[in-house]
């Protein structure tokens, strides 16, 4: 991997309306540099999925976006995503992804792509609690949202 120049935060959120439900899921990408600030936000949504699934998919398409390597300090309120890439991962890669109840793990095609992701950058992991007016946070749940209820019931 090349030395990664850009530090970039990435906020990210999963929504479903019902779960499961039609689903959204949103990025915000911040750079900060010499004093400007530059977003961008996406979205997408997915019509029969999970909230877990908008999870995976907001920080995967969020890492996606970026177009060389970075540092980038991925900021969620998804437990799911935290612990499954800090922590519960290694367990799973271990017993060839089989969850602790020895069943295979839930959304390995997103696990497998945000890992890949990820590892082409160097990513830092921090939980923001949701819903807590968290400005950031705030906007990509809003967004997640909105893209959710862009599809039909």
């Amino acid at each position: 991997m090349n030395q990664p120049t850009d530090q970039v935060t990435l906020y990210c959120d999963g929504s479903c309306l019902g779960n499961p439900g039609r689903g959204g899921w949103a990025a915000l990408l911040v750079v900060e540099k010499n004093g400007a600030r530059n977003e961008r936000l996406l979205s997408g949504n997915t019509p029969a999925t999970t909230n877990n699934r908008m999870e995976l998919l907001s920080a995967i398409e969020g890492l996606r976006a970026l177009k060389r390597p970075c540092r980038v300090h991925v900021v969620t309120d998804s437990n799911y995503v935290i612990k499954g890439m800090t922590e519960w991962r290694f367990g799973w890669e271990k017993r060839g992804w089989k969850n602790s109840q020895r069943k295979p793990v839930e959304n390995q095609d997103l696990w497998h792509a945000l890992i890949a992701e990820a590892a082409k950058h160097q990513v830092s992991w921090a939980w923001v609690e949701g819903h807590a007016g968290h400005p950031e946070n705030e906007r990509v749940d809003e967004a997640a949202r909105a893209a959710a209820a862009e599809l039909r019931p």
